[in-house]
């Protein structure tokens, strides 16, 4: 059977090994291998015997680039379709952005659908009639605001094209299969050549962007926006809007779905690369503070030195952040996290007031445990210094929730209460990591706390701490991070003023933090 030790071993070697293959991973999307072949015209004089596919626009073809639009899903003619953009001497190597205003058929005002199709093709020639054109169909979605309602036709106000830039040759054995679905191809004497690569980012597609088709809507602002992309990006990109597809057919909702996107389209490549790793370690300690959290909690059978109005306190804000949260609709990434929280600072309140729920009678009866001689003193430094705390606490908390109710307007009393506890929290919930702080000042003594979940926590708070600065964070919120921060710098010069001595049973009958516990005996 695993020890815990050997157990936390085993959880950490997986998380490096995942990380190690997830950069892997990346590498491979990033760099791909090219074809090793010398060039295209020593490749045709050898009958194409090297097996690579080699880019069009090495020709430097002079382009053109047509948006239309139509009711119909296959188009193969000029007949009943709209050309709503045409850029001439398109240049690849430009970006732009252009706002064209399109014109709503009444079939796609009684809820029909309106379909786009982005044409990539030689200059001065239809697209219908070039046989080396590429094109992408999209069409309006259809979204229901409510399980109640019908769907509903909307349009997408931005369109976000992309060309592949690089004269990349492919190696045609081992061509990426996220790439090859993307690509079209033609043979050109020995040689076969890949055309321009065209590529809709979905991940731009936001539901901010979704304007709802109504039966009085003749025209529409459609603004097409066009940038380069490189090989690895276009790859990248592919793989993060099939992760986004995934979510969505696994049961996430679009609002879901709109905030992993924002992740990935508002920030920085590097910056998201950053925020990566960061996130795994964030999540990594966060496991092994939850590990080492439970673990000390579960074997603990006195609460000798521990301030139960800290766990009170912390059961209860955790429980507020969580309604605050279900009240706004959070995405269910934040969501499931925070009501598991919740569940375990209950959990931890029943040990700290040794709660015990016994049936009788199919009617469920609450008891609660006797404290030793140790933990009434305790309990008395506790209400000490929540004494002098309320002296600070309660006008705050009471000036705090008269502000939000004279200055700030919600939707119902229950908004109100719970945004005036979360702010409250927010505020002033550091303030209650102080009374465990006198305790042990009265005690002299910090061999009650449980360290290995203080350690990991505090490495969390310093991530958050570093992220405040390097994004755009209020004041307010970047001093909320450093607070926790001060406080635990607090424990940390306790702890070194009281010493803690591994090889022995502390003074309250304990062996230091997991070891098996050993009772004192006087003889």
């Amino acid at each position: 059977m695993l020890s815990r030790s050997s157990f936390t071993s085993l959880v950490v070697g997986v998380f490096a090994v995942y990380v190690a293959h997830t950069c892997w991973v990346m590498y491979g999307i990033v760099c791909t291998r090219p074809c090793p072949a010398p060039g295209p015209a020593k490749e045709e004089r050898a009958g194409g015997a090297a097996g690579c596919i080699w880019p069009y626009l090495a020709r430097r073809p002079k382009l053109q680039l047509s948006v239309y639009t139509t009711t119909r899903s296959n188009i193969g003619a000029e007949n009943n379709i709209d050309l709503i953009l045409n850029v001439e001497d398109f240049d690849i190597e430009s970006r732009f952005e252009r706002t064209v205003n399109v014109s709503v058929p009444k079939k796609t005002r009684n809820n029909g659908t309106l379909y786009a199709y982005i044409f990539l093709h030689h200059a001065g020639i239809l697209p219908w009639h070039d046989g080396k054109q590429v094109h992408i169909q999209i069409e309006a979605e259809k979204k229901q605001t409510n399980a109640l309602d019908e769907p509903v036709s909307h349009w997408r106000s931005r369109l976000t094209l992309n060309v592949m830039v690089e004269d990349f040759v492919f190696d045609g054995s081992s061509l990426p299969a996220d790439v090859h679905r993307y690509m079209k191809m033609v043979q050109l004497g020995k040689t076969v050549h890949y055309l321009p690569i065209l590529f809709i980012d979905q991940l731009s597609n936001r539901v901010k962007d979704l304007m709802i088709i109504n039966r009085s809507t003749t025209e529409l602002p459609l603004t097409v926006s066009y940038d380069k992309i490189s090989l690895g990006k276009l790859r990248f990109w592919i793989h993060m809007q099939d992760a986004v597809f995934s979510l969505q057919q696994f049961g996430f909702s679009e609002k879901d779905a709109d905030e992993v996107k924002g992740i990935f389209v508002d920030t920085n490549l590097y910056f998201l690369a950053l925020t990566f790793f960061v996130a795994a370690f964030h999540l990594l300690f966060d496991f092994l503070a939850f590990k080492n959290d439970i673990s000390f909690w579960k074997k603990k059978k006195s609460m000798t030195g521990m301030s139960t109005k800290a766990v009170l306190w912390r059961c209860f804000s955790t429980v507020v952040i969580f309604l605050f949260l279900l009240d706004e609709q959070t995405s269910l990434l934040v969501l499931i996290p925070a009501g598991v929280g919740a569940v375990i600072e209950l959990w931890k309140v029943k040990k700290a007031l040794k709660m015990t729920v016994k049936w009788r009678s199919m009617r469920p009866t609450i008891q609660f445990g006797a404290y030793n001689e140790s933990e009434k003193r305790t309990e008395e430094y506790d209400t000490q210094a929540m004494k002098y705390l309320s002296y600070l606490l309660y006008p705050l908390c009471i000036g705090g929730a008269a502000y939000s109710l004279l200055n700030v307007k919600y939707k119902s009393w229950y908004s109100w209460l719970i945004n005036s506890f979360v702010n409250g929290v927010y505020a002033f919930g550091f303030l209650f990591m102080l009374p465990q702080l006198f305790v042990n000042y009265k005690m002299k003594s910090v061999a009650h706390l449980p360290w290995k979940a203080f350690t990991y926590k505090a490495f969390n708070t310093f991530i958050d701490d570093i992220f405040a600065f390097i994004i755009t964070m209020p004041t307010s919120h970047r001093l909320a991070c450093f607070r926790d921060d001060v406080v635990f710098l607090v424990y940390l010069y306790q702890r070194w003023l009281y010493p803690v001595d591994k090889s022995r049973v502390n003074e309250y009958g304990e062996s230091y933090e997991e070891k098996p516990k050993r009772k004192l005996h006087k003889e």
